[in-house]
C-alpha cells in the first residue's frame, strides 16, 4: 500500500531545521517483572454482542488484555514508556502488519495502528468519498480491494483482542498547496473524521461481505488519536479533535521531555534523537530517516541498506538510553509497513522491540494506555516531571524527587538512626 506522503523532518544543529519532505504509505497473555503485558482476559461471548449498524463492527465488552492504569507512588520511579505506531495500517502482500502484531506478542508489546480509512473502501466505491477541497473519488493513496479490506479487517480484530489501539491516519492523504490536510478549516476535518469513521463502520455493506465477522468494537468510542498525514494541519485538526472527544494527537515534533495537554488533547508527538554520524538530532520515524540517507528514492543503493537500518536502529536506542537512564521520559516512535531500502527499517525496529521491550520497568505500550497513565497522575507529579530536562535524571534520585521531601538515609550513612 505505497503512498506520496510528506512528513516535516527535524534536525538539531544550531538550531533546529524541520523541512517538510515528499513520501509516506502506505503482547502475550503472560505478565513479567518490569513490564506490563497485557492483562489475562477474553473477548466477550458471542451472545453478548451487539452489532452495530450493518454489522460491520460490534460492541463485545470491554477490550480484552488492557491493563488498569496506575497512579505512581509517593517516591516511585515512573516506568519508561515506549510506544511504536504505524501510519496507514493495513495488510497487503507484505504481510508486514501480521509479522508486527507477531513480534509484538513475543515482546510483551502492544502497538497503535493508524488506520487509513480509504483502505476499508473498494476502489468500485470510491465515490463514496468526499475528500474537503477535491473531487469526490479522489485519493492519493488510492483504495482497495475485497480482498485487501478481508486481510485488513482480520488483522484489525485480532490486533484489538490482543490489546493493541485502532488510530485513524484519516483518509485520501492530500499533502501540501492546492487542498493539502494543511489548509483544511476545523468543519473540514470534522467531515474527514467522520467519513473515516463511516468507512470502517460500513465495509461490509461496501464490499457485500455480509457474512464476515464484525470488527469487535465501537469505532465511535474506540478512536480516540490520531497523526495527520505529512504532520501538517495539526492546529485545526486539534481543534476539530477536541469538540470530537479525543484524547490524544501525535502528528508534531517535540524533544524527548514528558507530555503536556495542547488544546485540552495530550501531545504525544514524536521526538527528535541522536542520528549516529551527524550533529544534528532525527525525527524518530523510518521515513525521515530514510530521506536523510536515500533522499525520496525508497530503494538506494543496495550496498548500503545494513548500514542505515543499522543508523536507524542505533538512533532509535540512543534515544531510548538517554530517557531510560535520565528523565524517563516517553519515547514515542512512528512507523509505515513499507520496503524501503530493501526492509531495512522494518528490521531496524523489529531489533528496537526486542531490545527494549524485555528490559525492566520498560512498557511497551499503545498511545491509548499511555493518555490513560498519564490521566491517573497527579497532576503535581507529572508538572515535577517535566521539569527534567533531555536525558536529565532527578539529581537527588527519584525517591526525593517524586516524594517532595527528602528520602530517608540508609541506615549506617552519616546522620541517620543508629541501627538498634
Amino acid at each position: 500500500m505505497a503512498a506520496n506522503q510528506r512528513i516535516a523532518v527535524g534536525a538539531v544543529a544550531a538550531a533546529t531545521v524541520a523541512a517538510s519532505l515528499a513520501g509516506c504509505a502506505a503482547g502475550t497473555d503472560g505478565t513479567r517483572t518490569g513490564a506490563p503485558g497485557p492483562q489475562k482476559g477474553a473477548p466477550a461471548p458471542r451472545s453478548a454482542m451487539r452489532l452495530i449498524g450493518d454489522g460491520s463492527t460490534a460492541y463485545t465488552g470491554p477490550q480484552p488484555h488492557l491493563p488498569r492504569a496506575e497512579r505512581l507512588k509517593p517516591g516511585q520511579k515512573p516506568p519508561q514508556f515506549v510506544v511504536f505506531s504505524w501510519d496507514g495500517a493495513g495488510e497487503d502482500s507484505q504481510q508486514l502488519f501480521s509479522h508486527f502484531r507477531k513480534v509484538s506478542k513475543a515482546n510483551h508489546a502492544t502497538m497503535t495502528y493508524f488506520l487509513s480509512g480509504v483502505y476499508m473502501l473498494p476502489e468500485e466505491k470510491s465515490d463514496l468519498y468526499r475528500p474537503p477541497q477535491h473531487s469526490p473519488g479522489r485519493s492519493d493513496i488510492g483504495f482497495n480491494d475485497e480482498q485487501g479490506i478481508a486481510d485488513t479487517v482480520r488483522q484489525l480484530r485480532l490486533a484489538w483482542l490482543e490489546g493493541n489501539e485502532i488510530g485513524t491516519h484519516f483518509n485520501g492523504h492530500f499533502c501540501g498547496k492546492n487542498g493539502g490536510v494543511g489548509e483544511w478549516s476545523v468543519e473540514e476535518w470534522k467531515d474527514e473524521i467522520a467519513q473515516a469513521k463511516q468507512f470502517v463502520k460500513t465495509w461490509r455493506t461496501n464490499t457485500g461481505l455480509t457474512k464476515a465477522a464484525p470488527l469487535p468494537f465501537d469505532y465511535d468510542k474506540e478512536l480516540i488519536g490520531a497523526r495527520t498525514p505529512c504532520l501538517e494541519g495539526q492546529k485545526n485538526f486539534m481543534r476539530a479533535a477536541g469538540e470530537l472527544g479525543f484524547r490524544y494527537d501525535t502528528s508534531g515534533v517535540n524533544n524527548q521531555l514528558w507530555p503536556r495537554k495542547r488544546m485540552g488533547l495530550w501531545d504525544l508527538s514524536m521526538q527528535l534523537v541522536p542520528f549516529p554520524g551527524h550533529t544534528y538530532e532525527q525525527l524518530t520515524m523510518d521515513y525521515n530517516f530514510m530521506v536523510n540517507q536515500s533522499g525520496t528514492q525508497t530503494q538506494g543503493d543496495p550496498g548500503k541498506y545494513e548500514f542505515w537500518g543499522n543508523q536507524m536502529r542505533d538512533g532509535l536506542l540512543r534515544g531510548f538510553h538517554r530517557a531510560y537512564d535520565g528523565n524517563r521520559a516517553p519515547l514515542i516512535i512512528g512507523n509505515h509497513f513499507e520496503s524501503w531500502n530493501g526492509g531495512t527499517y522494518m528490521r531496524a525496529v523489529e531489533e528496537v522491540v526486542q531490545t527494549v521491550c524485555n528490559k525492566p520497568d520498560v512498557r511497551c505500550v499503545s498511545f491509548r494506555q499511555l493518555a490513560d497513565w498519564l490521566d491517573a497522575q497527579d497532576p503535581a507529579t507529572l508538572a515535577r516531571l517535566r521539569s527534567l530536562g533531555v536525558g536529565e535524571p532527578p539529581k537527588q534520585g527519584w525517591a526525593s524527587f517524586l516524594a517532595g521531601r527528602p528520602a530517608p538515609a540508609p541506615k549506617g550513612a552519616p546522620g541517620a538512626p543508629v541501627a538498634r
